[in-house]
């Protein structure tokens, strides 16, 4: 069994890392949480783990995982209902584009491309992302994450 990854994307090419590892992640509606007052996007997914796959093993298995952006400004989406919190979606990949195309600036935006043109961008102070796995996904079923209160 592979370790359980924990990454930190500070800039574009960390992100590009973070994205190879979530390439192929489902994802529910319900569990893509905007927590506008603390500037923050959390999105519960069930990812498949790459490691084991390039371990030769036959079956990729899928682990439970976690993808927070901080310092977001604003959270827009594209093709994606929100208020269908059963619909499953394919995150192809994430990219980040600099402020105004100067990389020496840290803002920018991040933009999760989802399959069948589904997008989210969030416009960012600076770049801060992190995932983190939580755990094997025994069922595949949803991930049942809940936001707070």
């Amino acid at each position: 069994m592979s370790p359980q990854l924990k990454l930190i994307a500070l800039d574009a090419d960390d992100l590009a890392v973070i994205s190879t590892h979530v390439q192929d992640a489902r994802v529910q509606a319900a569990d893509i949480i905007w927590r506008q007052s603390e500037k923050r996007l959390v999105v519960g997914m069930s990812r498949l783990d790459w490691e084991q796959s390039l371990d030769g093993e036959a079956e990729p298995r899928r682990l439970v995982a976690a993808l927070r952006f901080d310092r977001v400004l604003a959270c827009k989406s594209r093709n994606i209902d929100l208020g269908a919190p059963d619909e499953v979606l394919d995150l192809v990949g994430i990219e980040f584009h600099s402020q105004d195309g100067r990389d020496e600036e840290p803002g920018g935006s991040a933009l999760l491309l989802f399959a069948h043109g589904g997008a989210i961008r969030l416009d960012v102070e600076c770049l801060e992302c992190e995932l983190t796995d939580l755990g094997a996904d025994a069922l595949g079923a949803g991930l049942g994450l809940e936001e707070e209160g």
